[in-house]
């Protein structure tokens, strides 16, 4: 049973658990769209994706009208995403504002950094606040307070493994630490029916999330 936090005759925000696609595609299992749509019985539109292997706050409108009023919101720079980032260490600098060119290659399913000047490439842009820093298993781990500007592939990933700190069980991007990626969509925020909406989720409560008194027991809001 998918967690639904809201839901009205336009719009769906859900709760959607690591390991299951946004949307439908090649893999043959399950996807939060049919899910949805089993569960409550309306049609469902993806408004935004995220990966797989990310857990966390997605919205959905349920007819192509309203999925297009949110894509205009999205592109007018009105929705606001949030994801925490555990990563191994601890940045230099506490806050920042990275500002990059990404080009995703299909062949090996990866996102690189490159100049501005190459063919394809789109502006990434994300601003980071550390959180937190502990000390567990003798690792050095801290959670990161990202706010996406921009929603390319593997945003995040990308810019933060190219900054030198790769998502903690993020393999592909660098990571050598054993774990379930360590990236989860906490919070939406977006304009709707003249009044804003702001929806929240806790990660779970496994590690590395567990280690971090700042995200404890906040429970889940909207």
């Amino acid at each position: 049973m998918i967690d639904i936090l809201f839901q009205n005759k336009n719009f769906i925000v859900a709760v959607k658990p690591a390991g299951i696609s946004s949307q439908s595609d090649n893999s043959g299992g399950e996807d939060m769209t049919a899910l949805l749509k089993k569960q409550t019985g309306s049609d469902i539109f993806p408004v935004h994706r995220l990966d797989k292997v990310t857990g966390g706050v997605m919205l959905y409108a349920k007819s192509s009208a309203a999925a297009a009023k949110f894509a205009k919101i999205a592109a007018d720079g009105c929705f606001i995403k949030r994801y925490f980032a555990v990563v191994a260490g601890k940045p230099e600098k506490s806050a920042a504002r990275l500002e990059d060119f990404l080009i995703f290659d299909k062949y090996s399913g990866k996102s690189a950094i490159v100049e501005s000047s190459v063919k394809g490439a789109k502006k990434a842009v994300l601003e980071y606040t550390q959180k937190e820093t502990v000390f567990s298993g003798g690792t050095e781990y801290s959670i990161l307070d990202v706010r996406l500007f921009t929603g390319r592939t593997h945003q995040i990933r990308a810019q933060l493994s190219h900054m030198g700190f790769p998502i903690v069980g993020d393999g592909k991007y660098g990571s050598k630490t054993k774990a379930p990626l360590a990236l989860w969509s906490y919070e939406a925020d977006f304009p709707a029916s003249e009044s804003e909406h702001i929806f929240r989720a806790s990660p779970p409560e496994i590690f590395p999330w567990n280690i971090f008194e700042s995200i404890k027991n906040k429970g889940d809001e909207k």
